[in-house]
């Protein structure tokens, strides 16, 4: 996009790893669940385990839902930058590959009471 300015324009993007103190931005979404209008924005340690990450701040925020309890965290079908993907539950975050600003989903076959019709 153009930007029309009356002086030189310079953008300087405030959301680089840089600017977070050793912590990085990962986007969680639930597919089909639409009680949840966008994406979790979750602020962690690259360090984090997994399952800390399940466990621990997305089973708080997916708790609304009242299919969250019906979770079964070992069938459930990962997507990672869009393309199938398969965490290692006791690995790290930056171990599985997951960086500054990406973004999971995760799908729950037969939990889809949200599901627009």
């Amino acid at each position: 996009m153009t930007v029309a300015a009356i002086k030189e324009y310079l953008a300087v993007p405030r959301d680089r790893v840089e600017n977070f103190h050793g912590k990085q931005l990962v986007y969680v979404s639930w597919d089909r669940h639409l009680l949840f209008a966008a994406p979790f924005l979750l602020c962690l340690p690259p360090e984090t385990p997994f399952r800390e990450l399940v466990n621990g701040p997305l089973a708080m925020l997916l708790q609304a839902d009242p299919d969250a309890a019906a979770i079964d965290w070992t069938k459930v079908e990962w997507l990672k930058s869009n393309q199938p993907w398969t965490p290692d539950f006791d690995a790290s975050l930056a171990a599985n590959g997951i960086g500054h600003k990406d973004q999971l989903r995760l799908r729950t076959a037969g939990l889809n009471s949200l599901l627009a019709a």
